[in-house]
């Protein structure tokens, strides 16, 4: 009997190790399931573009953000007791993104996105805030506001929040379907597309009637990602908006500037059904009304002047017919960047090149080089006028003094 007893013992030992193996198993498997849904979240988000230098640890802060009120630098958010997040509890971080107030009832500014991030879900914060406290804590001092009087008080936000946010949750539509919903959430919320894309007011707010129409920041012009066919994404389908997304280059275009980064930092790592889902939702956006301009006529001398110069330094790579080459040289005609109505990025571009991203699934970045040092402003807005008026394409001209502009505002970033 004695024995019969010990066995049974034995064997409810052995069970009770086994139940607490198998949950402490099931407990890593829901901390790595929600640490990797962080990763997630903080990639969607873009957190690393901002808050991490190019030869810098991850997320230890110090990127400095141009605003037309001065210069403001993000912050250290690796979990460093004395210079990161290490001290913050979840909440100081749910309102943070919620409602543009640190720990210690610091109010920040809108260059942190809170009036997107404040539709962020519970469950996404929780996940982010979970892995934030998984990365290397990383001693580094960022002095974030470098703004000049008065805008460095801080307390003026209190009442930019009164005239221009108000916290509020995402809203699914229950009349579209879930994948229109997901892309929805993703742009107005973790993607904050907004914030480059909208128009911003005199106190520097988004222009919400104008969503997604177009902004100018940091002498960059971030187009309408409407479904207008002119100067918007409305010639692409979902596939080729997916594919610009995860790789950097489609049928038309090729990503450069801010863009290129949100792509290789962001987007490229993102998954394709969520990629999908984007592209549904901004491709449903209805572009605003608007009579397209009527283009310059081919014996205009600016057109002369400007196909000059077209001929002589842009034709080998763009072609006769402005079509380019796939994947290599975007093409100028019908695209939505050339008929902007704002020129500054394609000034820009001929002022100053770019390099294209590079992401995995298009590891070659293509690069155009500068041409500012050659070609006065008379010959840049001659040519920009000209790519803008060819091929069915139909813009405002571009006059000298917008070059000039441009050259301006690039000498002062440099």
């Amino acid at each position: 009997m004695t024995r019969i007893r010990l066995a049974i013992a034995a064997a409810a030992l052995l069970a009770t190790a086994s139940s607490t193996v198998h949950s402490s198993a099931r407990a890593d498997d829901q901390d790595f399931a929600l640490i990797e849904r962080g990763r997630y979240v903080a990639t969607a988000a873009d957190c690393v573009a901002c808050h991490s230098l190019p030869d810098g640890k991850p997320y230890a802060g110090g990127s400095a953000l141009q605003t037309p009120f001065g210069t403001l630098v993000a912050p250290n958010i690796t979990p460093d007791r004395e210079t990161g997040i290490g001290n913050w509890t979840e909440e100081d971080l749910r309102r943070t993104l919620r409602e543009g107030i640190g720990r210690g009832g610091k109010r920040l500014y809108p260059a942190m996105p809170y009036p997107a991030y404040t539709r962020m879900t519970d469950d996404d914060i929780r996940a982010l805030w979970t892995y934030l406290r998984t990365l290397e804590p990383v001693s580094n001092a960022v002095e974030a506001n470098q703004l000049p009087f008065p805008f460095n008080i801080r307390l003026l936000m209190a009442g930019w929040n009164l005239l221009n946010f108000e916290p509020e949750a995402f809203r699914p539509d229950p009349r579209k379907p879930a994948e229109w919903n997901r892309g929805a959430y993703l742009v107005q919320a973790l993607g904050h597309c907004g914030t480059c894309h909208t128009p911003k007011t005199m106190l520097g707010a988004d222009d919400t009637d104008r969503a997604l129409q177009g902004a100018n920041l940091q002498a960059w012009y971030a187009p309408p990602i409407t479904a207008d066919k002119r100067q918007g994404i409305g010639g692409w389908t979902a596939d080729q908006l997916a594919a610009y997304l995860k790789t950097g280059a489609n049928h038309q275009s090729l990503a450069s500037g801010p863009m290129a980064e949100e792509i290789r930092n962001s987007s490229s790592k993102m998954t394709d059904a969520d990629l999908k889902a984007i592209a549904t939702y901004l491709l449903d956006r209805t572009p605003p009304d608007g009579k397209a301009p009527t283009a310059l006529a081919a014996d205009d001398g600016r057109m002369r002047t400007g196909g000059a110069v077209y001929t002589d330094t842009c034709m080998a790579c763009h072609g006769g017919d402005g079509k380019g080459q796939t994947f290599l040289f975007p093409t100028l005609a019908g695209s939505g960047v050339v008929q902007a109505d704002d020129p500054t990025t394609l000034i820009r571009l001929v002022l100053d090149g770019s390099r294209a991203a590079a992401t995995n699934d298009r590891p070659t970045g293509p690069a155009m080089p500068p041409l500012g040092w050659r070609l006065n402003d008379a010959d840049v807005a001659a040519v920009v006028t000209y790519i803008r008026n060819s091929w069915s394409n139909a813009a405002p001209p571009v006059s000298a003094d917008d070059v000039a502009k441009v050259r301006r505002a690039l000498a002062q970033a440099n």
